[in-house]
């Protein structure tokens, strides 16, 4: 057989694609399951704007089939620069701002162009494929372990002893996969010690810089608020480089329409890099998103009803197992904040099941969610937690609403089956 490079043979495949196939199995041998899986909503349940959806034939039937500029079109750039600064207040012009086909290539642009072979990159776990871009350009992973108790975001006093030498932090919130937030307080630490970094650095040396992902930035519930580094700190505008897009605020993961924006040093680089790839949006998309967003009401309208459909989901299943844990049940639950995404705990080990079989890791938790509750999850070990971490995440984009009671009385009946196991001697 001939050798690969070193990369493909060394890439670790996903886990939530593996945990998918198992699922879509189960599916065609008439199994019902509650798939809460998928980073992704179901259109039939989560569509697109319907005036997204208009510009998007219209600008096919416009023709509008041919390569679009290395950096987008400046068409969108202009209205994806008036909505960053209408909605979140950060002003940054046009030509700050990079179209990708989604957030991934942009992502994977910022650590080619911050990023050597054998660099550091910081960043906290659990969190969304960090670990495999870190693998791509053959960094220095340097993991920070999170805990329930910050909402397994990171803290200032957990990030500062690994800065010496790291070329990149690497930062989400809302986070993928918990739909946490940081504080101010929180984030504002986090920024004091970067800028503190970079003093220190000098200008000779290259700096620290912030990959921020807020993909979720405009999904947020209740009391919970966005905050973002430039916004707190204007001095990291040189350092900070924002990760954004229509996929999630809009449900348009297939549409591929995503954006970073930053310091003009670091964008053109990734701009050189995406266009030898090729990973641009298509041009009837661009034109589309632009036309799209300069309509402010149907934005607002858009946004408050999905917004409001998904925290109808993740409230309905929080309570649900929040009355789960208060009649005594090894579950346990973090109140939803923001994204489309619960954070829930199983600590089923150590018990058995009616055959006889006793529970023993994660993995032996989630089998016996997904054969007895049909309920099947995301362990935080598939984002970088240990694998013998208790925590999940559920994904509300493809529930059905009227679904939820029927998945928590089975979830339920389930875990009633459970007894604990003697322990030997």
């Amino acid at each position: 057989m001939n050798k690969l490079s070193r990369l493909a043979e060394t890439l670790i495949p996903s886990e939530i694609i593996k945990l998918g196939n198992e699922i879509s199995e189960r599916v065609k041998q008439g199994q019902k399951i509650y798939n809460f899986t998928i980073g992704d909503f179901d259109p039939h349940i989560f569509s697109i704007p319907i005036e997204l959806e208009n510009e998007i034939i219209k600008a096919y039937k416009n023709k509008k089939t041919n390569y679009p500029p290395a950096n987008g079109m400046a068409e969108l750039r202009n209205s994806v620069a008036d909505f960053i600064r209408q909605k979140q207040g950060l002003t940054y012009d046009a030509g700050s701002f990079l179209i990708s086909g989604g957030g991934r290539p942009l992502i994977y642009a910022v650590y080619r162009t911050v990023c050597d072979r054998n660099d550091k990159v910081i960043y906290p776990v659990p969190s969304w494929n960090n670990n495999h871009y870190t693998h791509f350009i053959e960094g220095e992973h340097i993991l920070v372990q999170t805990t329930v108790e910050n909402n397994f975001l990171p803290t200032a006093e957990e990030l500062v002893p690994h800065f010496k030498d790291a070329c990149l932090l690497a930062l989400c919130s809302p986070l993928n996969p918990t739909g946490t937030v940081f504080t101010k307080e929180q984030l504002s630490k986090i920024c004091e010690a970067v800028l503190a970094e970079n003093k220190r650095r000098g200008p000779e040396q290259k700096p620290l810089y912030i990959l921020y992902d807020q993909i979720y930035w405009t999904l947020t519930y209740g009391e919970a608020k966005h905050h973002d580094p430039v916004s707190l700190y204007p001095e990291l505008r040189d350092y900070t480089i924002y990760i954004d897009g229509i996929s999630k605020a809009f449900c348009a993961t297939g549409v591929r329409v995503g954006w970073a924006f930053g310091p003009s040093q670091v964008i053109d680089k990734m701009k050189g890099i995406l266009s030898h790839i090729g990973a641009w949006s298509p041009m009837a998309e661009q034109v589309a998103t632009a036309e799209y967003m300069k309509q402010a009401e149907a934005v607002d309208t858009f946004l408050f009803a999905t917004k409001s459909a998904l925290h109808q989901r993740l409230k309905a299943i929080y309570e649900g197992f929040a009355k789960l844990k208060e009649l005594g049940y090894p579950v346990d639950v973090i109140s939803p904040m923001a994204a489309m995404y619960l954070t829930i705990r199983f600590s089923l080990k150590g018990r058995k099941t009616s055959n006889g079989v006793e529970i023993k890791t994660t993995d032996d938790m989630s089998a016996y969610l997904l054969q007895e509750a049909s309920l099947a999850i995301v362990p935080f070990s598939a984002f970088g937690s240990d694998r013998e971490s208790e925590w999940y995440r559920l994904s509300v984009g493809t529930c059905k609403i009227e679904d939820i009671p029927k998945m928590l009385e089975k979830l339920k009946d389930a875990l009633d089956k459970l007894s604990l196991a003697i322990p030997t001697k």
